[in-house]
């Protein structure tokens, strides 16, 4: 059997280890399950503190993570990929040479799961050259479970959406159990489907059970040199159920995270050079409504967001993504009390058919909707605004279409995500008479998209001779011969820079707009 030494973490205050401080943010107490009996007792200055070591059976392994879906998909990837790294893994963006494969999920639409289907099907054929790991993660794991093992021959760990903080120990046991078989099969089998071939058993994990707690588990981070923006999960869940969302099934109840722990956490990344923090929850502006009281008649978010912007070093705060219902008067008055809180808001509209909205469970009517957006750029007329629709929903008849094409124009969206309706198993809508047919939909996206699109390359002109302030992030990810950073209302500005503008605020002349893209002029750079 093969073994190795692995660093873990030791039970000191703050956590300081030396060379392992970067592991854990400080204040997080280490689980049980990761301190292992063996021993070495090491002194400092100010404590005499233990360092945990462990007896792995799996070899250091390379580890291929791709992720569908939305930013919190990503933050719960960055969370395995740090758990993984931490036990001695090294991340790989080469499929072709990876020894684990996890495809990080997502529900949301058909088209989401089906692309994960399919790449998981391509990259089966790696097991012919070697043994691999293959495992799906998140939303789609969640909702499909145990029947993934019989549509997908090659794969070994379908892990769900509470069980991301799993997925190491359940990865190093799959490595582990491909030792073990290829010591009883000898050398010469190279390929898992050998292994199971030989006795018709396949190694396999399923676990989409509910665990409480599991929204404290999204905690740690791993961060380049140079990160200066960061996502930070402060809630798990949905209790909303709109009628064409998987989400509630697939992320179970709303559950969040205490704001000492957050607050922790943001410090430990400013620590670290970010300047930029993005909160996400599912319905983030509904954050702690279950757990936490108000305060001086705040809510539990404005409180985590006044929290968050007393934190020196934090430079702007952002959030996503919020429901209508959630924006009340203190949130919209948080936006002129705290000027790190950025002019940006994201707010789903869906729909601008009071009919269909209410067949949507949405809650509200595009009165109201029209009224919240009023009140938001009365306080803050800077304010951009960004939203989600669906067009084709069951029922959704042309009239009520005209109503979200002409809302639509009346706010004028610096940016709207247009997605035609997609049917999702275990939603209510799935089952609605008057399903539209696909050819109407893709009519109503197209020219829905026309208006949005008119309307992006508006409030991209107006900026042509201002000079806004940006948060430079690094190369663009377009040209990456150019340098590019974010307004504060979130529009991505491409300009020719160095690395000392490389995680600085500052002004950019901009000189051209392309609707969603801006482009600033270097010669006024300092």
């Amino acid at each position: 059997m093969a073994y190795r030494t692995v660093p873990v973490f030791a039970r000191i205050p703050g956590n300081k280890l030396p060379g392992y401080d970067h592991l854990v943010p400080p204040g997080r107490v280490p689980e049980e399950r990761e301190l292992i009996p063996t021993r070495a007792t090491f002194s400092s200055r100010n404590a005499k503190f233990t360092l945990a070591y462990g007896l792995s059976r799996s070899p250091m392994a390379r580890i291929y993570i791709k992720t569908y879906g939305c930013q919190m998909n990503e933050r719960d990837s960055e969370q395995v990929a740090q758990m993984l790294v931490a036990r001695g893994h090294v991340l790989t963006s080469q499929e072709e040479e990876a020894d684990v494969v996890l495809l990080n999920t997502c529900s949301v639409r058909d088209l989401a799961e089906q692309k994960a289907l399919g790449k998981m099907g391509m990259l089966g054929s790696l097991s012919r050259q070697r043994p691999i790991v293959f495992g799906f993660l998140g939303c789609m794991a969640q909702s499909r479970g145990e029947s993934l093992l019989r549509s997908v021959p090659h794969l070994n760990l379908v892990v769900g959406t509470q069980k991301f903080h799993r997925v190491a120990d359940y990865v190093d046991q799959a490595l582990a159990h491909q030792i073990e078989r290829r010591q009883d099969f000898g050398e010469t089998s190279t390929s898992l489907v050998e292994f199971s071939r030989a006795d018709d058993l396949r190694f396999s994990i399923v676990d989409i059970d509910d665990e409480a707690g599991s929204q404290n588990s999204i905690r740690d981070h791993s961060l380049t040199s140079t990160q200066v923006t960061s996502f930070v999960s402060i809630m798990q869940g949905c209790n909303m159920h709109c009628t064409f969302c998987i989400v509630p099934y697939t992320r179970g109840a709303e559950r969040s995270r205490p704001i000492p722990e957050i607050v922790e956490e943001v410090r430990w990344l400013v620590s670290r050079g970010v300047r930029e923090v993005t909160l996400l929850g599912q319905i983030v502006n509904l954050y702690g409504r279950h757990e936490f009281p108000k305060q001086e008649d705040k809510s539990p978010f404005v409180q985590l967001l006044e929290a968050v912007h007393g934190i020196s070093g934090v430079e702007r705060i952002r959030f996503t993504s919020p429901h209508p219902i959630g924006f009340r008067s203190d949130l919209i008055e948080a936006f002129e009390r705290l000027p790190k809180l950025v002019e940006h808001i994201h707010l789903p509209l869906q729909s601008g058919s009071n009919r269909v909205l209410k067949r949507m469970h949405r809650t509200y009517t595009s009165e109201k909707y029209l009224a919240l957006v009023d009140s938001i750029r009365g306080r803050c007329p800077e304010m951009a605004i960004t939203t989600d629709i669906i067009v084709g929903f069951p029922g959704e008849t042309e009239e009520d279409y005209l109503q979200t094409r002409q809302l639509v124009d009346q706010v004028g969206f610096d940016n709207a995500f247009v997605f035609k309706y997609s049917t999702r198993k275990n939603t209510p809508a799935a089952e609605m008479a008057d399903q539209v047919p696909e050819p109407v939909k893709e009519e109503r996206n197209h020219d829905l998209l026309n208006v949005v699109n008119s309307w992006a390359k508006r409030r991209g002109e107006a900026f042509v001779g201002r000079e806004p302030e940006i948060l430079c992030e690094g190369p663009s990810k377009t040209n990456p011969d150019r340098l590019m950073g974010r307004t504060r209302g979130n529009k991505i500005v491409v300009f020719e820079g160095s690395e000392r503008h490389l995680g600085q605020l500052f002004p950019v002349r901009i000189n051209r707009s392309t609707g969603y893209t801006l482009y600033g002029d270097p010669a006024i750079f300092s």
